[in-house]
């Protein structure tokens, strides 16, 4: 059917129902489009944003599901690791000095340093240093003697039957000729009564 233009010249608004069959079709197909725009941009649109936002949801809870699958795969190993790590942490525990012991640390000190040959300056406690959930109580050392006593002094803090720390070397020649050393002793004391950060963790796994 061939378009004739010259029916549109006298379109008159107000009397539709007179218009010619080919204007209407026009105008009816003019306001499908409109009307199919309008629809996509009020409805369709949205709807599509929803759907994209429901499909990254979607792929972030696979990923959390996916997280937890293993994590729950994995539940037996880790008490088991839990359960080997509170048994090693009860046996350093049992490494550090209790409160009655402090005052013997000095005795210990004192022989390692003189059984590896070293001469004792000096040999004191400092002010203790709290800490979250211990306390650090450090003991300054100033000795004199030669390298390998010194190395043996080290050797023989290591095998103290606490855990004592060596910290803050400084070796220097004294006026004797001799080496001198200051070093700082630390030994740690368990607070009692504090939960660990890990405590929760643990109680929870259980």
């Amino acid at each position: 059917m061939k378009l004739d233009l010259s029916e549109f010249n006298d379109v008159d608004f107000e009397n539709i129902g007179g218009w010619p069959t080919q204007v209407k079709v026009v105008f009816a197909t003019l306001l499908a489009i409109l009307i199919f725009i309008a629809s996509y941009f009020l409805f369709v649109s949205d709807a599509i944003d929803t759907l994209n936002r429901e499909q990254d949801k979607e792929l972030t809870l696979r990923d959390d599901f996916k997280a937890k699958y293993q994590l729950a795969a994995n539940l037996k190993l880790y008490r088991e690791q839990l359960t080997e790590m509170e048994v090693q942490f009860a046996e350093l525990l049992k490494m550090l000095p209790s409160q009655n012991e402090m005052p013997g640390l000095l005795d210990d000190l004192t022989f390692v340093a003189t059984d590896s040959g070293l001469g004792i300056e000096s040999l004191e406690w400092q002010e203790e240093i709290q800490r979250d959930f211990y306390i650090e109580f450090p003991i300054s050392m100033s000795v004199t003697g030669d390298y390998h006593e010194m190395g043996q002094l080290v050797s023989d803090v290591a095998k103290l039957p606490r855990i004592v720390s060596l910290h803050d070397f400084v070796i220097k020649r004294s006026d004797q000729g001799q080496l001198a050393m200051e070093i700082l002793a630390k030994t740690y004391r368990f607070k009692e009564g504090v939960q660990l950060p890990n405590d929760k963790n643990a109680k929870g796994a259980k």
